[in-house]
C-alpha cells in the first residue's frame, strides 16, 4: 500500500515536471509577437507579476523591435495596476524618452500625470504629489489638446487645483483664528491668484476683507467686499458681508487724526 502511493507521488511529480519543461520550452521558442500576446494575456488576467517579467524578458532581448514600445507601455501598466505608482511612472517616462515616435506617447504621459494624482494625499497632508500631477497634466494638455483624454485630464486638473486651495484656505482661517490677520490674508490672497476658479476664492474674499478690517485698513477691507458682492451677488455670505461692508464705512466715516 505504502509502496503503491510513492509510485502516484512519483508519477504526478515526473508527468508535473514534463508538463513544466513543455511550457518552459514553448515560451523560450516564442516569437516576439508571440511572447508580447502571452504577455498581454497574463495581464489581463491579473497575474501582474508575471505579465511584468514577461514584458521585462521582450523588452531586455529585444531592443529594436517594432513593437517593443508597446512592451514598455505595458510594462509601465503592470506597476501601475500593482499600485506602484512612482515606479509605473517612471516607466512611462522611460517610454517618452525611449520612443519618442510611438503611438503610445499620450497614454503615457496622461498616465504619469495619473500617477501621481493616485499618490496625492488628503489636503492637509504634505502636497507634493499633487503638484507633480498638476505640472504633468498641464503639460499634458498643452501637449496632446486632441487627445481622448483631455476631459480627464482636465476635471483631475480642477480637482488637484481645488485641493491646493482648501489647504491654502484651511492655512488661512488657522491664522485667522489665532489673530495673526497679516499671515491670514497672505493664505486668502494666494488662492485669489492661483486658484481662482475655485469654491474657495469667495470665502476668501470675504475673509481676506474680515482681516483687512482687524488690521484697521479699511479701504482695502471695503475693496474685497465690494469685489465679493458684485462677482458673487447670490453669495451665502451676503448678509455677513453687508454686515461687515457696514462697520468698514463707518470707520471710513471717522475723521483721520
Amino acid at each position: 500500500m505504502k509502496f503503491r502511493f510513492i509510485l502516484i507521488i512519483l508519477i504526478f511529480l515526473s508527468a508535473f515536471s514534463l508538463s513544466s519543461c513543455s511550457g518552459s520550452k514553448k515560451l523560450k521558442n516564442m516569437t516576439v509577437k508571440e511572447r508580447l500576446e502571452h504577455a498581454k494575456k497574463l495581464f489581463d488576467d491579473g497575474k501582474y507579476f508575471e505579465a511584468k517579467n514577461q514584458f521585462q524578458i521582450l523588452i531586455l532581448n529585444n531592443p529594436g523591435s517594432r513593437i517593443i514600445d508597446e512592451a514598455q507601455f505595458y510594462y509601465a501598466e503592470t506597476f501601475f495596476a500593482s499600485k506602484e505608482y512612482i515606479t509605473a511612472a517612471a516607466e512611462y517616462e522611460r517610454l517618452i524618452n525611449r520612443y519618442p515616435n510611438s503611438e503610445y506617447l499620450d497614454d503615457s504621459s496622461y498616465k504619469i500625470g495619473y500617477s501621481y494624482f493616485k499618490l496625492s494625499p488628503k489636503a492637509q497632508l504634505d502636497q507634493k504629489y499633487t503638484y507633480q500631477a498638476l505640472d504633468y497634466f498641464q503639460q499634458f494638455i498643452d501637449e496632446f489638446p486632441n487627445s481622448e483624454h483631455v476631459k480627464d485630464v482636465t476635471d483631475k486638473l480642477q480637482a488637484c487645483r481645488t485641493k491646493l486651495a482648501q489647504k491654502e484656505y484651511a492655512t488661512g482661517i488657522l491664522y485667522k483664528k489665532g489673530r495673526h490677520y497679516n499671515a491670514a490674508i497672505i493664505s486668502f490672497d494666494e488662492i485669489l491668484k492661483k486658484f481662482y476658479d475655485t469654491k474657495y476664492a469667495e470665502p476668501s474674499l470675504y475673509w481676506k476683507a474680515y482681516c483687512h478690517y482687524e488690521v484697521a485698513e479699511p479701504n482695502k477691507a471695503r475693496d474685497s467686499i465690494n469685489i465679493l458682492l458684485k462677482k458673487y451677488p447670490k453669495t451665502d455670505l451676503k448678509v455677513k458681508a453687508k454686515e461687515l461692508a457696514g462697520k468698514i464705512a463707518i470707520d471710513l466715516e471717522k475723521p483721520k487724526n
